[in-house]
């Protein structure tokens, strides 16, 4: 009689307007009693108001409203069977309901009936199976669980096919708690979704709506925000009106179920029929990405580099407030990365992708990878496995098709060719466009990569001092190597050469790290030597460029180098900024000697050999000598080239030079196989 009575007075209050405090109380008070009532009529009145009721929906309080109701009918399912498995009540004035689970279950979704739309019944369908088995708890009979997950992929495409997801609130319903529910769901039901009218929304409620990111926009009103403490420094304050909308955002449903949000576009975005859909969803996301940059770029924040924070930001930005704008950003750059990875993947394998559609997604695809750049950027470039296979699957697919990777890389080319742009998302963007360049130089004519890459790679070459241009010092580096080995730039070495090993010579090895002088050089003797067409026309080119080096040498400082802060920062090129620039060009010539002509090999060995004997410290020295015999001895060499070496150790003084130094070695001629004056046989 208890419950009747609580039961009538709820129903009253639930008809009448109330504010948020009294609809929680309300609420609080429905998830106990709906346990409670014995009366499975009763039980499906009281789901069915809670569906309905006036003082709820009249003025829904945006998607809280929508998790509040999922969420009493979760906590009622979890509460239900913890009283049913205890023979305690849980008041002393009220009594356990008499009803099992599956007939309460069942009672609580008749109440899903016609007073209310399609995708609140969602409310009820998910909230039971995610409190009956959402714990990886067995609650539910097999059939019943079934019943559930049907009826839940059977309402979702009422609502969307009834056009109830035209109305945002529904669309963002619909949305959030598919995507709470979706990992509940048998595969044989996920694949009954109608992903062609569920894709479109899902994409629109994270990026898109208010409640969501609003098209980036929340980015540009906190330059409002960012003023000039007494320090003389930029601060963001804890108690601006941004930052709190930034918190709001960050902390409501639609953003803390950014991920799981992101799984289910990918899904739907796999199973999609309608291809025009795909095109749809790509053209969306880059509108997005390109807002959210344009956003950034209006911002104060943007204007100050990474490495320059600690110099320019206060305390309290550094700490609390900028953290939380990064890891927004960050989330919101993997969901789209997860997105695009399940894109990409339906392009390779979908034969219904138009012939002109698979270099469309795949520029698409770039373009809001370099939309995201001043994100990805800070994490580095290989931070995130799933943003390289994005990446690299992209230009992949892009190379196939020089004309379109033509155009698109003219889009994005420097719009600042031939010198360093002052904002730090310019310089951004050119970085990202040496690291992307540097993949099509062998899809490309002479013509075009002098044109694209020499202009917008020069400035940068001699600048690694600058810890600001750090990262794109080295890719200017890797691009010019990258494009004078491509082998249809013959013309385009001979002519840029000369100024690039002068650029070498310059940077190292204040700027530039032992690693990379190493792998330039050995790069450069590759390129010029048999069967490279220069080596036609400028035979000697080889071993003029390790003349330099030898050059070099004489005058090289036997200190340690300094360990520099590259984005290289494995243990191996940590263990070689310990070396001193004499060890370092020792290790530059003997790295060369595979890649020599015959007839120049036989002259630099016993140069090379000469060479270590300029070492000082005996550490660096063993391991120039261990380098030398690993190159001559353990496959580097050819056959031919394996041959001299083996002579040139054992008959012309290859081993003694090594093995004792020049200073040990007795002058004048000696037969071969001759005894020494000291030997006592």
């Amino acid at each position: 009689m208890y419950s009747d009575r609580s039961l009538a007075t709820l129903l009253r209050a639930l008809q009448n307007g109330s504010d948020e405090q009294d609809v929680s109380r309300l609420l609080d008070s429905a998830t106990t009693l709906i346990t409670l009532l014995s009366n499975p009529l009763n039980v499906t009145l009281l789901s069915s108001q809670l569906l309905s009721a006036p003082s709820i929906w009249e003025h829904p309080e945006g998607l809280q409203t929508t998790i509040r109701i999922l969420s009493t009918f979760n906590s009622a399912a979890i509460q239900f069977v913890r009283q049913d498995e205890s023979a305690t009540p849980s008041s002393n004035l009220s009594t356990p309901s008499t009803l099992s689970r599956e007939e309460w279950a069942i009672a609580v979704i008749k109440g899903a009936d016609d007073r209310s739309p399609r995708w609140r019944h969602l409310c009820v369908l998910a909230g039971l199976l995610i409190g009956f088995e959402g714990r990886r708890e067995r609650n539910l009979s097999h059939s019943l669980r079934r019943i559930l997950e049907s009826a839940t992929v059977k309402a979702v495409n009422l609502a969307l096919q009834e056009g109830e997801a035209s109305d945002e609130f529904a669309a963002n319903s619909v949305a959030i708690i598919l995507s709470y529910v979706f990992d509940l769901l048998s595969d044989g039901e996920k694949m009954s979704l109608n992903n062609d009218l569920l894709l479109p929304i899902l994409v629109q409620a994270p990026f898109f709506t208010k409640e969501g990111l609003h098209s980036g926009y929340f980015l540009s009103p906190i330059d409002a925000d960012v003023v000039q403490s007494t320090e003389r420094k930029l601060d963001w304050s804890a108690r601006s009106s941004t930052y709190m909308q930034c918190q709001r955002m960050a902390n409501g449903p639609i953003f803390s179920s950014l991920g799981s949000l992101s799984r289910l576009i990918a899904f739907s975005a796999e199973d999609v029929q309608d291809v025009d859909l795909l095109f749809a969803m790509l053209k969306d996301l880059s509108t997005f990405t390109r807002s959210l940059c344009v956003q950034w770029r209006q911002n104060k924040l943007s204007e100050i580099d990474i490495t320059e924070e600690a110099m320019y930001l206060s305390e309290q930005t550094l700490r609390m407030t900028l953290p939380l704008l990064w890891r927004t950003l960050k989330s919101t750059m993997f969901a789209i990365v997860i997105v695009l990875r399940s894109l990409l993947g339906r392009v390779l394998r979908d034969a219904r992708i138009p012939a002109d559609g698979a270099p469309f997604m795949a520029i698409q695809t770039l373009q809001i990878l370099r939309n995201l750049y001043f994100i990805s950027s800070r994490l580095g470039a290989n931070a995130f496995s799933q943003y390289t296979f994005v990446y690299l699957t992209a230009i992949d697919i892009l190379s196939q098709y020089p004309v379109q990777t033509e155009a698109f890389l003219q889009d994005i080319r420097p719009t600042s060719a031939g010198s360093i742009p002052q904002h730090p998302l310019d310089r951004c963007h050119d970085l990202y466009f040496l690291n992307t360049a540097e993949h099509f130089t062998v899809v490309f004519s002479p013509e075009l990569n002098e044109q694209l890459l020499i202009g917008a790679a020069t400035p940068y070459l001699g600048l690694g001092s600058d810890p600001r241009l750090l990262e794109i010092f080295e890719a200017a580096h890797s691009v010019m190597l990258t494009m004078l080995s491509a082998p249809q730039n013959s013309d385009l070495l001979a002519r840029h050469i000369y100024p690039y090993v002068d650029a070498l010579f310059k940077v190292f090895p204040q700027n530039l790290s032992p690693r990379q002088f190493r792998m330039a050089i050995k790069t450069l003797i590759r390129i010029t030597s048999p069967p490279a067409p220069i080596s036609e026309s400028q035979p000697m080119l080889p071993s003029t460029l390790l003349e330099l080096v030898r050059f070099r040498l004489e005058a090289a400082s036997p200190k340690f180098l300094q360990a520099q802060t590259t984005s290289d920062a494995s243990p191996k090129a940590a263990e070689q900024s310990l070396f001193s620039e004499q060890s370092v060009l020792v290790l530059t010539l003997i790295d060369a000697l595979p890649f020599l002509p015959i007839d120049q090999l036989e002259d630099w060995l016993p140069l090379a050999a000469e060479a270590l004997n300029t070492i000082q410290d005996a550490n660096q020295l063993q391991i120039c000598k261990q380098r030398l015999w690993d190159v001559i001895s353990k496959g580097e060499m050819d056959v031919d080239r394996s041959a001299l070496c083996v002579t040139w150790w054992g008959t012309r003084g290859g081993r003694e030079t090594i093995l004792y130094g020049r200073d040990q070695q007795e002058e004048g001629p000696f037969m071969s196989g001759g005894l020494q004056e000291t030997s006592k046989l």
